[in-house]
């Protein structure tokens, strides 16, 4: 191994898409370091993990102590720790602080890019928690690389295609033309492991929007379709009638419903312009070949990634 290799830190990297990131970093020769709750019930996953060449760090982000003694032992600090867990990055920050020497943090953001959107209130308030902590790393003067992963591709095709169901009913959130951003998990993974070690990206916001991953409702039916020789009857489900429920599901139930809103009928992956301040990761990476959409649905027909429920949490 490379002595010039980054020393990685990973919250929550037993989660839907940690696990991607972790993996991703041990793929590119990073000694990886994974904290884990001690009673954690991810057994095998932490095993597999080990088995690979991963270091398991026990422990809980109050420990104080234990935070700066394993910090000072990394480079990198890459948090995926799930929404309920996401104010507790202000206590890694506050390790941070003190151990002094973390060339980079990169918080739980990796959806749609926060300080750019406007969304429904459920989502607007679960957006708000990723905020403070964007704030807090700032102010802490940090350095950073905020990411805008956008929409995990293998977790929204089986969404909205169920695949699994073979039910010849499809929902369809508003008209189904608005655009969004569909990036396939293992690339998202890759991405995130080489901005967060790449000095072009310090302090700056990085925005996975690779142009052949763009693509509508009705187009990503209409290509499964062609792919299937299915034919699909489209249910669409009005706006209003999304917005309602995003009004009267009890909390947490009317977050991600507020998400769809905001992906697949607002389009807010896809709806502005990259700003001085911010990068488009493909473009960062030309030689890195990345999964499109028309890719993603031949491994759905092949081997079709198993449905997970976890990218909402």
């Amino acid at each position: 191994m490379e002595k010039n290799e980054s020393k990685i830190l990973i919250f929550g990297g037993t989660g839907y898409i940690g696990s991607y990131m972790v993996k991703a970093s041990l793929k590119l020769g990073h000694p990886t370091y994974v904290f884990s709750r001690p009673n954690s019930n991810k057994i095998e996953i932490l095993n597999e993990f080990q088995s690979m060449g991963a270091i398991i760090v026990k422990g809980i982000v109050d420990e104080h102590d234990k935070l700066v003694s394993v910090l000072r032992e990394v480079d990198v600090v890459i948090s995926v720790l799930p929404y309920p867990q996401v104010l507790d990055q202000l206590k890694i920050i506050e390790a941070i602080k003190v151990a002094g020497n973390i060339k980079r943090f990169l918080p739980s953001d990796f959806g749609v890019e926060e300080d750019r959107v406007t969304v429904l209130p459920p989502f607007e308030a679960f957006l708000e928690k990723k905020k403070k902590v964007r704030r807090a790393t700032e102010e802490a003067n940090i350095p950073y690389t905020f990411v805008s992963a956008n929409c995990f591709g293998a977790y929204f095709v089986n969404h909205l295609l169920r695949p699994y169901e073979q039910n010849e009913k499809i929902t369809v959130y508003g008209s189904g033309e608005a655009k969004a951003l569909l990036n396939y998990e293992d690339d998202v993974g890759i991405l995130t492991i080489k901005v967060a070690t790449d000095p072009r990206t310090c302090n700056r916001v990085v925005i996975y929007r690779p142009p052949a991953n763009i693509i509508s409702q009705l187009e990503l039916i209409s290509l499964w379709e062609k792919k299937t020789g299915r034919r699909l009857n489209k249910v669409h489900v009005p706006e209003e009638e999304i917005v309602a429920l995003s009004q009267t599901l009890p909390h947490p139930q009317n977050i991600p419903i507020s998400i769809l809103h905001s992906i697949f009928i607002k389009g807010v992956t896809t709806n502005f312009d990259l700003d001085d301040h911010e990068v488009e990761a493909s473009a960062l990476y030309p030689d890195l070949k990345l999964t499109t959409i028309d890719e993603l649905l031949d491994i759905f027909l092949c081997n079709p990634p198993a449905p997970a429920f976890a990218a909402f949490e």
